[in-house]
């Protein structure tokens, strides 16, 4: 099959300014760029993306940019119908055949091509297939146009605002956060347009549709079957003699591929009709197995379906990636939360729900690739794609299966919508319930084949009508072989012919759960028990009593970015700080200013719950950088708390958690680790550091200290160092604990933290935790704290900024092509006589006994220590530059963050210079004295731009949060 994308040179149109017909424009009267109304069009993408792109209306991210432009419910729906336009090449010979495919519309559109008209009907998750063999040119240039019409039902916007508007949008099979909820603006056009993938696709006389594959394992994963069930049609007015084949490849190093298993059949298929044929079973022994993130390998087989057409030759292919795994779940009896398991293997559940990566749908595979590989950098496990925004599309899913995130997968029903609210929306779901269904069927055959692919429910905090809820469980229902923990039966080839072949079912392999609430997920009876979604004592998160049930889908906090992200989005009324309100309770709460409102801040006090500010607790507050400074302190404690609670309860209380929310598909200010422009928040390095499979961690109910264990094998000969550092420099207790074993899939404690009990101990302290191997010191965990006596406040870190701490930052640079990866050696150099200095680095020397330094010495040292890297690279480097930032005082270097900018001298003032996405292997960071660590960086520059590296911290410099590190060329930045 040849498949050709239509993504580029596309044109459109308001319908109203449009006067001549879809025949007219794809014959007589086509458009051209330089004709009114016609404007460049964003394909795949939304009318309103491209009005934005051409500047026909306010950027609606940009402050209160949203509010200049036109809601549908004011203007009318014919307002938003759009023109769409392009011209395309196919060429066809013989017996070929072309189909035009559409991956999503939203809602419905009228198709013309060269003048002949087709109809694509309602639904916005449904694909659509147009045979236009008869229509195309193969001669020649071909003309499309498409008008799309918006959703049946847009709704209008309450002034009140709320969750999904009025609700109407519920009526229609689409997407509901377009009205508007409590962390997005309402989308003015609701999302119409060519939202997905537009193709064209040339075949044979037999066309393969829809393939499914699903495996079986015997002999504790060692004997493995592959099955593959597929539809053929033909489209020819005789007899196919077809040869059909499945062969399965597997990548080994240096691109090459190796053959696992191949398989050919012979069959008959007749005219203009579709069958459904099922492959013999394909034996794999001992396959590379697909594991979730953290628990293993990613292995994918590429498997390729080919049929040949006698007297014709090739007439289409197929191939997909697949992953060998069995996935599990059940109520476990123990905690009474939902357990999964992978291979066998439990999996403890720390992940985030995820709304989807661009509220105008400008979708694409690159920022796929960087929100997902972000999720797999936090340790995440598990995305759950909330119910009110986009069924994730392939290219969503492709990253997924190669991190290693599973997914939990929900309809398009949500409790706030469809039977909650106010108004109070319609239980009844969607006015057409087979549409709904349709839409749902055709979800499953497209997502189906992705191992990331855990499980389907029905709705966010609701179930769906129903009939639409006993029409899913019934065409979702397992096939018996998945049904249990344990298979009873193990026949001798595969499955018995009993049991059936799996991959006859619609899916068969995934449960399906009727809503987000229910069996084992929250309190499993679908009563309201998600959340809390404010700020929380970090303590709090440690208690027995914080969260009852054993699987929390919803659990949230705030989510302030840098203070770079807020002038880049917003005018300069927007950068004032919030009002503290002192109330008569003594709690403080925040009063933002109109713009942070609008942009659904939340704010960092709960006088309700009788959370004090958690900013304030550093102190006042000057300006807007000082604010979000102390925000990313807060952020990092905030979600580092809340994970490190959660898995201090593993298997005991829960079997996992999921976070409201990982990312903001618009300038959101709540509930995300990384902002819309792609900058992460301290909260996102606070959770890696939590996830991390191995992780020695302070319990703050307790002050126990206790080392995590999630993976299968038990941890021996471990070692684990205590130290605690003052404001002064000193370390006034240090200890390492020997010979210690962790259990696999475990919470070991090990020894009470007792320095707040002691003699003296100082109001505000630094708490260094390292797990390393005893064996050659390599490091498992290291695990940073900034500490307050009970009942204080850690505003004696102000003064601190004053310090002066000395550091030694060695660079490498490798480039190759428009990305850059970088290697930064940070040291803190100040040291004591009779301090306890200690070197770090992950996969390096560990422990380094009281009173001395393992300082690096010397360029001669450094550059053998970089020529160990660079055998790990291939490509050009611009060599080792090392910086030195002069201090005398001794000390923790705290808080230290990188970032990337375009050094661009023409930039203008007030410009946002930081080049995003950025990968760090850890950020926010702090460093005790004599302690080194590593940070690799990657990214891409854009054309013509210049990188520079730039380091902030809260104590280096004479400035705090100054920019004082180099360029990758070596070049000190002042």
């Amino acid at each position: 099959m040849a498949k050709i994308t239509l993504h580029s040179e596309w044109l459109a149109a308001r319908s109203t300014e449009v006067h001549f017909t879809g025949a007219q424009l794809t014959t007589t009267h086509p458009p051209s760029a330089s004709t009114e109304p016609w404007m460049e069009a964003i394909v795949p993408g939304t009318v309103l993306a491209t009005l934005v792109k051409n500047k026909v209306v306010p950027d609606p991210f940009y402050g209160l940019g949203n509010e200049a432009i036109l809601d549908i419910a004011d203007s009318g729906r014919e307002y938003y119908t759009f023109w769409f336009f392009t011209t395309f090449q196919c060429k066809l010979s013989g017996n070929q055949h072309c189909d035009l495919n559409f991956r999503g519309v939203n809602y419905s559109a009228d198709v013309y091509l060269n003048g002949h008209k087709m109809v694509l009907p309602k639904g916005m998750f449904r694909r659509h297939s147009l045979d236009v063999t008869d229509v195309v040119h193969s001669d020649g240039s071909n003309l499309l146009a498409v008008l799309v019409h918006p959703p049946d039902h847009p709704g209008s916007i309450p002034p009140q605002g709320g969750q999904g508007g009025d609700h109407e949008i519920g009526k229609d099979v689409a997407t509901q956060y377009v009205q508007g909820w409590d962390w997005m603006a309402p989308i003015r056009d609701r999302n119409t347009g060519i939202w997905d993938e537009v193709s064209i696709s040339i075949t044979g006389p037999v066309k393969i549709i829809d393939p499914h594959l699903v495996s079986s394992f015997f002999d504790n994963y060692k004997r493995v079957y592959l099955h593959a069930t597929t539809e053929l049609e033909n489209k020819s007015s005789g007899t196919a003699e077809c040869s059909l084949s499945i062969h399965v490849t597997t990548e080994l190093e240096g691109g090459i591929h190796s053959v696992e298993q191949l398989q050919t059949q012979n069959l008959s298929i007749p005219p203009t009709s579709r069958v459904q044929y099922t492959f013999p079973e394909l034996f794999f022994y001992k396959p590379n197995l697909w594991w979730p993130n953290g628990m293993g390998k990613q292995s994918l087989y590429n498997v390729i379906i080919n049929i040949d057409v006698k007297g014709y030759g090739e007439s289409d292919s197929w191939s997909h990636h697949f992953g060998f795994r069995k996935i599990e779940s059940n109520i476990d009896g123990a905690t009474g939360g939902r357990l999964f398991k992978v291979n066998g293997e439990p999996i403890f559940i720390r992940g985030g729900n995820w709304i989807l990566s661009d509220g105008l749908l400008r979708l694409s595979k690159k920022r796929y690739q960087t929100d997902i590989k972000f999720h797999a950098d936090m340790n995440f496990n598990m995305i759950r794609c909330w119910a009110g925004g986009l069924t994730e599309r392939p290219e969503f899913y492709h990253y997924c299966d190669y991190y290693g995130i599973l997914v939990w997968q929900e309809f398009w029903i949500t409790g706030d919508v469809d039977g909650r609210g106010i108004p109070v929306s319609n239980p009844n779901g969607p006015l057409d319930h087979d549409l709904f269904l349709f839409c749902a069927r055709d979800t499953v055959k497209l997502l189906r084949n992705h191992p990331s692919l855990a499980l389907w429910v029905g709705g966010n905090e609701q179930t769906p009508p129903d009939d639409i809820n006993k029409a899913l469980k019934n065409d979702l229902k397992l096939h018996p072989y998945f049904r249990h923990a344990e298979e009873k039966e193990k026949p001798v080839g595969g499955l018995s012919e009993r049991l059936g072949d799996p991959s006859q079912y619609l899916d068969g392999t995934r449960i399906y759960i009727e809503g987000s609430l229910w069996d084992g997920f929250a309190d499993g009876k679908g009563g309201f028990t998600d959340g809390p979604y404010e700020i929380q004592n970090p303590e709090d998160f440690f208690k027995d009593d914080f969260y009852k049930y054993g699987f929390n889908p919803e659990v949230g906090s705030v989510g302030m970015p840098v203070a770079a992200t807020i002038r880049a989005t917003m005018p300069s009324e927007g950068w004032q700080i919030p009002l503290f309100k002192k109330l008569s309770s003594g709690y403080v709460e925040e009063v933002p200013n109109p713009l942070w409102k609008y942009h659904k801040y939340i704010p960092y006090s709960n006088p309700t719950k009788k959370v004090p500010d958690q900013i304030q607790l550093y102190g006042d507050v000057k300006d807007l950088d000082d604010f979000c400074l102390k925000a990313q302190l807060v952020n990092y404690i905030q979600y580092r708390a809340l994970l490190e609670g959660w898995t201090s309860h593993m298997w005991k209380k829960y079997t996992g958690v999921l976070i409201w929310k990982t990312q903001n598909p618009w300038t959101g200010l709540r509930g995300q680790f990384y902002d819309h422009l792609l900058d992460q928040t301290a909260g996102f390095f606070g959770c890696r550091s939590a996830a991390e499979p191995i992780h020695v961690q302070l319990n703050l109910a307790t002050y126990f200290i206790e080392v995590v264990n999630t993976t299968s094998e038990e941890l021996s000969n471990v070692a684990m160092e205590v130290s605690v550092w003052d404001l002064e420099g000193t370390c006034p207790h240090y200890k390492v604990h020997d010979n210690l074993t962790a259990l696999p899939k475990n919470v070991t404690p090990i020894v009470e933290m007792k320095y707040p009990k002691s003699k003296n101990p100082k109001p505000v302290y630094f708490l260094l935790l390292k797990l390393f191997n005893m064996s050659d010191n390599k490091i498992l965990s290291r695990n940073f704290y900034w500490l307050h006596l009970p009942g204080g406040d850690y505003k004696l870190l102000e003064p601190y900024r004053e310090k002066k701490i000395p550091l030694k930052i060695t660079s490498e640079v490798f480039i190759q092509g428009s990305t850059y990866k970088l290697r930064m050696h940070v040291q803190n150099t100040s040291k004591k006589p009779d301090s306890n200095s200690l070197t770090l680095e992950h996969g390096s020397t560990a422990r380094q006994k009281p009173g001395t330094v393992d300082n690096v010495k010397g360029k001669e040292q450094e550059v053998g220590w970089f020529t160990r890297i660079h055998k790990c690279f291939a490509g050009k480097s611009d060599g080792l530059k090392v910086s030195e930032i002069n201090g005398q005082d001794i000390g923790v270097a705290f808080f230290l963050h990188f970032s990337v900018h375009a050094s661009n001298k023409d930039h203008k003032e007030g410009e946002d210079t930081r080049i995003l996405p950025v990968h760090y292997s850890d950020n926010y960071f702090s460093l005790v004295p004599g302690e080194t660590m590593t940070v690799k960086i990657s990214f891409e520059v854009p054309p013509g731009v210049s990188p520079r590296v730039s380091l902030h911290g809260w104590n280096f410099d004479d400035k705090p949060s100054l920019k004082v590190f180099s360029d990758v060329t070596g070049n000190l930045v002042n």
